[in-house]
Formats: structure tokens, sequence, C-alpha cells
């Protein structure tokens, strides 16, 4: 039986809302993130925001 891989961590869990946009616009990178864990939270306008943040947090999650 092949081996499941292991449980994703909590504490690398985000919660990712994006703004509703019209039909037919362009795609935007606007929206809110949240950290489900720590409950920190940011207000992003670019995916390099969105990223941003999440790198951030990440590097002071400690692995479990």
């Amino acid at each position: 039986m092949p081996q499941l891989p292991p449980p994703l961590p909590t504490n690398r869990a985000f919660v990712v809302q994006f703004r509703a946009q019209p039909t037919g616009e362009p795609l935007t990178w606007d929206g809110r993130v949240e950290h489900v864990v720590s409950g920190q939270m940011t207000h992003f306008h670019s995916l390099a925001e969105l990223l941003a943040f999440i790198r951030r947090v990440l590097a002071a999650v400690q692995a479990p």
C-alpha cells in the first residue's frame, strides 16, 4: 500500500479572499490574506504583496 503524505501543518495555513470584480474586467490581485493560526492579516493589491506577506509569516513559523 502506498504511503500517504504527511498531513499539512495548520501553522502554514492561510485564508485568501479576493475582491469581487465586474464580469469581463481583467483580473486584479486585490483582497485580503489571513494567517489562520496567528490571525495576522493584511490587505494586498498585487500578487507581489500577497506573496511577500505569506513569505514573511512563514519565515517566522517554526516547523512542527
